[in-house]
């Protein structure tokens, strides 16, 4: 059975084929088709299941072509495990979602279905928790819409914090001054944040206070005014700590939190404030609670073949 899809015109054709064509050589082995180009039209080939998922994922990677995005490797890799498991699912509204920041870079773009709900719920709410294993983007995202705001002037400043100690924050037995002792427990957030800004204007920033990053036991006693506020790590916060920052949001602000709450450090018999507010807030208007998980890890592909041949040595 063959079935043809029409392009638009050869730069269509080149940025959907990607180089030496290997995003056709991708589609062709994963859904057992050949795949033919004659000109402006394609032409699918192989059993009628097969071809009609293929054309469809190639139908949705065209609408991101034809709505300025690109088709990066991984992007490719998870449209196709998407597709294959619904078929009616929107993929190109994930890709086209286009988050500016201050960087080289221009734009982030979420990679799945549950990063793209992530996102949305921060732009209606002005409380987000953002609950997922690590490298599903909770922090990276969050810092992204956070750069956006600050560039559209929507918030006048941005401040990052997280439990600088798992288990109690007792700084005050690390050696070096406040910047020192906290430095290594803050470093993924500038690491997030100068894949977003430029050096020289992060410290600009920092130095004039527009952009903070501080230890959550130094937001005691803080009204936060027109700011966007990042939480990291919240696992880490005990119900005290958790009570005593979500009161801090002030007007014309927005808050996300995210964390882990199977990676908690805190000790055995203290409660993870991360893991008690859900049961708390989550009928609340206007705070809401943003779940990813293992489909959402973005992660480059030799970190999931490498993760693939641990568990086989397990098995």
């Amino acid at each position: 059975m063959e079935k043809a899809v029409r392009l638009k015109n050869t730069q269509e054709a080149k940025t959907l084929f990607g180089t030496h064509d290997e995003n056709l050589k991708v589609i062709e082995k994963e859904f057992d088709v050949a795949i033919v180009a004659r000109g402006e039209v394609l032409k699918i080939q192989g059993e009628e299941k097969a071809i009609e998922v293929a054309s469809r994922l190639i139908e949705e990677l065209l609408l991101t072509i034809r709505n300025g995005g690109f088709i990066k490797k991984h992007e490719l890799l998870y449209a196709i495990q998407a597709i294959k498991e619904d078929q009616t699912r929107d993929i190109h509204s994930i890709y086209v979602d286009r988050i500016e920041v201050s960087s080289k870079r221009q734009y982030i773009t979420p990679k799945s279905k549950g990063q793209k709900e992530y996102i949305d719920a921060i732009r209606n709410n002005d409380i987000v928790f953002c609950i997922g294993p690590a490298g599903t983007g909770k922090t990276y995202l969050a810092m992204a819409m956070a750069v956006n705001a600050l560039k559209k002037q929507l918030v006048s400043r941005i401040i990052l914090t997280r439990p600088a100690v798992e288990a109690g924050e007792s700084l005050g037995y690390l050696p070096g001054d406040l910047q020192e002792k906290v430095t290594p427990y803050l470093r993924p957030l500038y690491d997030a944040l100068y894949d977003m800004m430029e050096v020289d204007k992060i410290k600009d920033c920092i130095e004039r206070g527009i952009i903070e990053v501080v230890p959550l036991a130094y937001m005691r006693g803080r009204t936060l005014n027109d700011a966007f506020i990042i939480m990291d790590e919240a696992q880490n916060s005990t119900p005290e700590q958790m009570k005593m920052f979500l009161t801090r949001l002030g007007f014309d602000s927005k808050t996300v939190i995210t964390g882990d709450v199977t990676q908690s450090d805190l000790p055995s018999h203290k409660t993870s404030g991360l893991n008690q507010v859900r049961s708390i807030l989550k009928d609340i208007e206007g705070i809401k609670f943003a779940y990813l998980k293992g489909e959402d890890v973005v992660r480059h592909e030799l970190v999931q073949e490498i993760i693939k041949a641990y568990e086989n040595l397990k098995g």
